[in-house]
């Protein structure tokens, strides 16, 4: 597809290229990625055939091309409910700031960030309205809007907040974010169909039997495209609930414990497994041929941290149709 043909973007905090393959899939152009993590620099590597730059505080900007489109999955630690929530206060918070510096200089069309769903309403609000109050100061109009990947073709729940900047000088209207596609999805299709259960993916206890799970719903209270919970194992944390894969997977999570840590726990087959890093691929919108780390404790942190190819691509396509781009 060729919708963006003509349009360049600059990928910060690029993560393992979430933003990248959307873009990419529409004929845009990369100029510039960037990225602090190694094992992120690694794949993104792997896969695009360019190293993201470093350290973001410490790149000259003069150095990063101008673009049309400045994308950032700046970190969410500090915005997150599971976080310490310390904002701006949090020294990864203030990156946002050196993104506003390369948004002042370059001066982007479009400005498309994303971080997790409780930044909205962080700190009462006042967080958002930070941000919201240097991307209009730097004059562009400013929206946002929680997106949730279960709405989008993906059978993930995953929500998060996602805002855009609009430069006045291009277009005044408002920006209307997509509405949900409306298909049923179920994470049943994209399961992988053969595995190998002496992956090092299954250690002792992440390969559990029927019968160790502790009844607590059924599927009477199915609704489509939101996860079906079975039951529990252990005392039923986070990371030990069981769902069934005729719904959607719980929020893919970059630090979760328990028994099914950072995937949930799902009954496949009769028996109770964790997701494979490929399927949380799959459940991400990332292409069969994306190639993944060997370590799966990595690639489980990359996936609990990257954005939803598929919002993206709906994002980008509203702003295409209302003629942002």
């Amino acid at each position: 597809m060729n919708k963006l043909r003509n349009i360049t973007y600059i990928d910060l905090f690029c993560g393992i290229g979430g933003f990248r393959i959307a873009l990419d899939n529409f004929g845009a152009k990369c100029l510039f990625s960037s990225d602090f993590d190694k094992d992120c620099q690694k794949i993104y590597e792997l896969n695009f055939k360019e190293k993201p730059h470093g350290d973001i505080t410490k790149v000259d900007i003069k150095l990063i091309p101008m673009h049309d489109i400045l994308t950032a999955g700046f970190p969410c630690q500090p915005f997150s409910i599971s976080g310490k929530q310390g904002g701006f206060e949090d020294t990864r918070g203030t990156l946002f700031f050196d993104i506003a510096k390369i948004i002042k200089i370059k001066k982007p069309k479009i400005v498309l960030l994303e971080n997790v769903a409780n930044f909205a309403k962080h700190d009462d609000g006042k967080t958002l309205n930070t941000v919201k109050k240097v991307i209009k100061d730097l004059n562009y109009n400013f929206f946002y809007k929680i997106l949730n990947a279960s709405d989008f073709g993906i059978p993930q729940s995953r929500k998060r907040t996602y805002m855009i900047g609009i430069k006045k000088s291009h277009n005044n209207s408002e920006f209307i974010f997509p509405k949900p596609i409306g298909k049923d999805v179920k994470l049943l299709d994209f399961l992988e169909n053969k595995i190998d259960l002496n992956s090092r993916v299954f250690k002792k206890k992440k390969l559990l039997k029927k019968k160790e799970v502790s009844k607590n719903n059924s599927l009477f209270n199915f609704l489509p495209n939101k996860p079906v919970r079975l039951g529990i194992v252990n005392k039923g944390g986070q990371g030990d609930r069981v769902y069934d894969p005729i719904g959607h997977a719980i929020t893919l999570s970059a630090y979760g414990g328990g028994t099914g840590s950072k995937t949930g726990l799902y009954l496949i087959n009769n028996k109770i497994r964790k997701l494979l890093p490929r399927e949380c691929a799959n459940i991400s919108g990332f292409p069969k041929n994306f190639k993944l780390s060997d370590n799966p404790n990595v690639s489980y942190k990359q996936f609990g941290n990257t954005v939803v190819v598929n919002v993206i691509q709906h994002i980008l396509i509203e702003l295409k149709n209302q003629k942002f781009l």
